[in-house]
């Protein structure tokens, strides 16, 4: 509720096709011509505009709106002086013109009698129905926007899920403000700049959302006019200056009206000039403007399979700018809008960008959702909708999830940050899921973020994702035209990891996931610890962490009561990362023997150091009478192809052939010794050690699994260590006594099959092994 003052400075328009000029309906609206039709002089030139839209229209609701609000609002004045009906009447001629039905004209010429005079919504219902009451409630409720910064978050809530419940209450405020607006001269200047950064920061974003691109665009002018007057001054001249120029877009459109007429494809073809945010927006990325950079070419024809034929023949006839191209009617932006969008080089050389679209695809690039008439009109059963609210038929994706996440969020200043991060993102990227659907995201979201645009809450147990078919990081951003597959976990324990929060980039994700972290606070740090296991201990409880409480266990983060760090690879005989301390901190599990039947190698056991069963050594040197022992670096195990070198007391270590420490003992000079395997018969060469790798998505019970899947093969587990989760991913590290070594084939195809585990490799790293 504005007051009227000096309109800023006509906005410099090119030639070609007009744009819809709002400010001359409405003051024609005020000035029409005499009755017609029954209906007051004041509202003729909005019924011919409806009827333009509407021509079955009921005109006799809208002359009773209008008689009421007129008698509601006699005697009150805006600041300008003028009378206050000329407000709702402007807001109403706005919405005619973009094409709004009855209902929602109805309620935008009362949109003020309920709060401002004596009428009741009551009333309302009572005269024109209870759609009418809803719309004219919902707005009342969002009327105080304007004043008090202090009320904006709780005010901004009311108004998402004003909106959210029935998009026109939107398209009434929207309507509402840009009058306010137009005529918010007669404002303190600090207050006409409180209104425009508003409108700026969140009513803008939204017009955006709902595809309103007439009422942005005009928005978006008079709030750079106000908050940066020598930009828009600066802009509005450079317009002004090439109005009387020649038009190298003309050029372009006279050749693709010649080449569409030869081709037989019936089309309209326009010069669309741009708005002065955008012409400033085009000069601050390319730093200068050229004549095509101050509009667009505009194809309109009939069809969508004409869109397509137009793009064929301007693509065979012009040179194309293959990486402008982009196929918004395969693909819909957020907001509906549809078009195929491309630039070509014309005539004289300049790039010429290029919109083709249906003239169904135009109306509702211009309106939105206002084009798309009442919501509740649509044939069918109605779909369920949460208590309290109505299902709108019309209402964006984006919009329900913003509705899902304000009821998560109780803090209204938490609400209100969010709202304008989210609002603030005006590009978006399009991903393909794996299920054939599309995920509608802002440009720099990650895996998380399409995890729970997918899944909402029961992405908690997301435990990793494929990227164009290969695994990726759930903190991966995602790119436009990305195939994502997001991987799950089956157990619903599961829950996400706090540094989650680090790569969630829209509210809906970090609201769940800081929901559900305070829900799951991570255990106490100075809690009681466990005491060391000592060498020669035989505890009969299971190992740490072999079951759901162990480090992989969780999905993301550890289960309540786990360790991290060193503590967490408590299952291991490794030793600990430097930095960190031995001890507690890293306990052997050697000789443990837990529930599940896994078999550990004795520490005890005769020769664990050179890993030979007693009576058949594992290899032999060439030529040497000297005994062979296999390197625990690598863990060479028969048919690995091997060499060896001599070292301390006359013994040779055998390395497998590309392990990294036989590189770096012949660069000093070593000198190889031939080795061979003994040539034992399978039945008889046990006593084999080797350490495989294996990297898996963190789940509960995964150690559980792979623990078992190895005892199903008949090795026993010299050492196992389990690195902290970082990413959704764990490593685990396995020191095995196999029973034979042709098992070890079997044994690595054991382990990939169990759930989560990706990929199965043989170690070479230095393993602190048992009895060593």
């Amino acid at each position: 509720m504005g007051a009227e003052a000096t309109n800023h400075a006509a906005l410099g328009r090119r030639r070609g096709r007009p744009r819809i000029d709002l400010r001359r309906l409405g003051r024609a609206a005020l000035s029409g011509p005499g009755s017609r039709d029954g209906l007051p002089d004041a509202i003729d030139h909005v019924a011919k505009v409806h009827r333009g839209h509407h021509p079955g229209a009921d005109l006799d609701v809208l002359r009773q709106a209008y008689v009421l609000a007129e008698s509601s609002h006699r005697g009150q004045t805006r600041k300008s002086g003028e009378p206050y009906i000329t407000h709702p009447l402007a807001v109403t001629l706005i919405l005619a013109e973009l094409g709004a039905e009855t209902t929602t004209l109805t309620a935008s010429l009362l949109h003020d009698t309920v709060e401002d005079t004596e009428v009741t919504l009551d009333q309302v219902r009572e005269q024109f129905g209870e759609e009418v009451r809803y719309l004219v409630d919902g707005v009342t409720k969002l009327e105080k926007v304007d004043y008090g910064a202090a009320a904006e978050p709780e005010t901004f809530r009311k108004m998402l899920v004003a909106t959210g419940n029935d998009v026109r209450v939107m398209s009434i405020k929207l309507a509402d403000r840009l009058h306010n607006m137009r005529t918010l001269g007669v404002m303190r200047p600090e207050k006409q700049a409180r209104i425009a950064r508003v409108t700026r920061d969140v009513l803008i974003p939204l017009a955006e959302r709902l595809g309103v691109q007439a009422l942005k665009s005009e928005l978006e002018d008079l709030v750079f006019a106000i908050l940066h007057p020598e930009e828009y001054a600066r802009t509005r001249d450079l317009v002004a200056a090439r109005a009387g120029r020649t038009d190298p877009l003309e050029a372009t459109a006279s050749g693709l009206r010649a080449v569409l007429r030869e081709a037989g494809v019936a089309a309209e073809v326009h010069v669309r000039p741009r708005h002065l945010v955008s012409v400033h927006r085009v000069l601050l990325r390319r730093g200068q403007l050229t004549g095509a950079d101050f509009g667009r070419v505009l194809a309109l024809v009939e069809e969508d399979a004409d869109c397509y034929a137009v793009l064929g023949e301007l693509h065979t006839c012009f040179t194309p700018v293959v990486s402008e191209f982009k196929d918004f009617i395969a693909v819909p932006k957020f907001n509906l809008y549809q078009s195929l969008h491309t630039a070509v080089a014309g005539p004289g050389g300049e790039i010429a960008e290029v919109l083709i679209r249906t003239h169904q695809m135009h109306r509702v690039a211009e309106a939105g959702v206002i084009a798309l008439g009442n919501p509740y009109a649509a044939e069918g059963p109605a779909r369920p909708a949460p208590a309290g609210e109505r299902e709108d038929p019309t209402r964006p994706g984006w919009l329900s999830r913003l509705l899902d996440w304000q009821r998560a969020t109780p803090d209204p200043d938490t609400f209100w940050t969010s709202l304008r991060a989210d609002l603030a993102e005006d590009r978006e990227v399009t991903v393909f899921r794996a299920d054939g659907g599309t995920l509608g995201l802002p440009a720099g979201a990650s895996c998380v973020d399409a995890a729970y645009a997918q899944h909402g809450e029961a992405a908690h147990a997301c435990i990793g994702a494929r990227v164009n078919g290969r695994l990726a990081t759930l903190s991966t951003v995602l790119r436009d035209g990305d195939t994502l597959h997001l991987l799950m976990s089956r157990d619903a324990a599961s829950g996400p990891a706090p540094d989650w929060l680090e790569h969630a980039r829209t509210p809906a994700a970090r609201i769940a996931i800081g929901r559900w972290l305070a829900a799951h606070p991570a255990p106490d740090p100075i809690a009681p610890r466990v005491p060391p296991v000592r060498s020669g201990d035989r505890p009969s409880g299971p190992v740490p962490g072999a079951g759901s409480g162990g480090p992989a266990g969780g999905c993301g983060r550890p289960a309540e009561g786990e360790r991290s760090g060193a503590e967490g690879r408590a299952v291991s005989g490794e030793r600990p990362a430097e930095g960190e301390r031995p001890g507690a901190e890293a306990r052997t599990v050697a000789g443990q023997r837990p529930a599940g039947g896994v078999r550990f190698a004795d520490q005890d056991q005769p020769g664990a150091g050179e890993r030979r069963a007693a009576g058949h050594p594992a290899a032999v040197a060439a030529g040497r009478d000297a005994a062979v022992r296999l390197a625990g670096c690598c863990t060479p195990v028969p048919p690995d192809e091997i060499t060896g070198f001599a070292v301390r007391g006359g013994v040779v270590t055998a390395h497998r052939a590309h392990c990294p420490a036989v590189g770096r003992m012949a660069a000093t000079g070593r000198a190889p010794v031939a080795v061979r395997w003994a040539g034992a018969r399978d039945e008889e060469a046990h006593g084999y050690r080797v350490t495989l790798l294996a990297e898996s998505f963190s789940r509960p019970h995964l150690l559980a699994d792979l623990t078992e899947a190895i005892a199903a093969t008949g090795a026993a587990v010299v050492s196992a260590a389990v690195e902290a989760p970082r990413e959704q991913r764990v490593r685990h590290t396995y020191t095995l006594q196999l029973p034979a070594a042709a098992r070890l084939p079997e044994l690595m195809r054991a382990m990939r099959r169990v759930a989560g585990v990706y990929d199965v490799t043989r170690a070479v790293r230095q393993v602190a092994t048992a009895g060593s």
